[in-house]
């Protein structure tokens, strides 16, 4: 029992001091990351994108460097250092109409070695408005052996908006000489336009995931992969450029004459980002964040 100070002298509090933990308990008391970030970006009355809505909470920050380009940029900071089992993370934006918005992330993101039986999940809503414009480019994500992570990425277009979307995933540090023998990694990408499925894309691995890409008729050896989606008016004069881009184990094609996507597998990260970096800077008018040139 404790005492307080109260108006008329001590009283008296049901408040116990806790005891001791057990040790067998502690080992199962986790300490677990939760984070939320939401940004909003609008254009103002002489045509430039300014910060409309900012809200962060826990372990999920936002930053906005100067960029070297008219539109708003965020960067992207998990603050918690990576991602394990049983964490919690949630980004929204909203793109209103006419602005223009790149959101980036300030490092590679990790996801480490879960607790049997705990799942990490991350859920990503992006909103653009007609006339709007998003670059979402996350720097890669990298899985380590016992990962467990569960992503949700969903993005809904109007009429008019434009998109540049590119999500890299890293198995394991080449250099480091890693392998995935098992893993739990489930993602899933959804973009509508004016709430009509535009592109729908599942992954789903599990088990020994390095003896799994090495079959010649699924990964053929591969350490990395990335998607991208492109929407924008200019997508079927891209097209050929892109392909002049990519070497072989990447391809890319148009779902629709303003919808271009691409698909590419390469032995680890830097091979990765040496064909995707020109890539992303053609596509986004060379806009490419300053922290992928770090």
């Amino acid at each position: 029992m404790l005492q307080r100070q109260g108006l008329n002298g001590p009283e008296e509090t049901n408040i116990t001091t806790p005891g001791p933990i057990d040790q067998r308990d502690a080992a199962l008391v986790q300490p677990r990351a939760i984070g939320t970030a939401r940004v909003g970006v609008r254009v103002d009355a002489g045509g430039m994108t300014r910060l409309a809505d900012l809200r962060q909470s826990g372990s999920m920050k936002l930053a906005f460097p100067r960029a070297p380009h008219p539109d708003a940029e965020a960067i992207l900071i998990n603050t918690a250092g990576g991602i394990t089992g049983g964490d919690r993370f949630e980004v929204d934006a909203e793109v209103g109409a006419g602005a223009a918005l790149t959101i980036t992330t300030q490092a590679a993101e990790r996801a480490y070695r879960a607790q049997r039986g705990e799942v990490a999940r991350v859920q990503t809503k992006l909103n653009i408005e007609a006339g709007g414009h998003l670059h979402w480019l996350p720097q890669e994500l990298i899985l380590f052996d016992r990962s467990a992570l569960h992503r949700r990425l969903e993005i809904a277009l109007e009429e008019g908006s434009r998109l540049l979307m590119v999500e890299p995933v890293v198995f394991g540090r080449a250099a480091m000489r890693e392998d995935l023998r098992e893993i739990q990694f489930r993602d899933r990408i959804r973009i509508t336009r004016a709430g009509q499925p535009l592109y729908f894309d599942g992954t789903d691995l599990r088990g020994d995931v390095t003896s799994h890409l090495e079959h010649p008729t699924i990964g053929n050896g591969a350490g990395a992969m990335a998607s991208l989606v492109h929407v924008n008016p200019n997508a079927a004069s891209m097209l050929a450029l892109v392909r002049r881009l990519l070497p072989p184990s990447a391809g890319t094609s148009l779902l629709a004459e303003d919808v271009l996507v691409l698909r590419q597998l390469a032995p680890d990260s830097f091979e990765l980002r040496r064909a995707l970096v020109p890539v992303i800077e053609l596509l986004s008018n060379y806009s490419l964040p300053t922290s992928w040139r770090l």
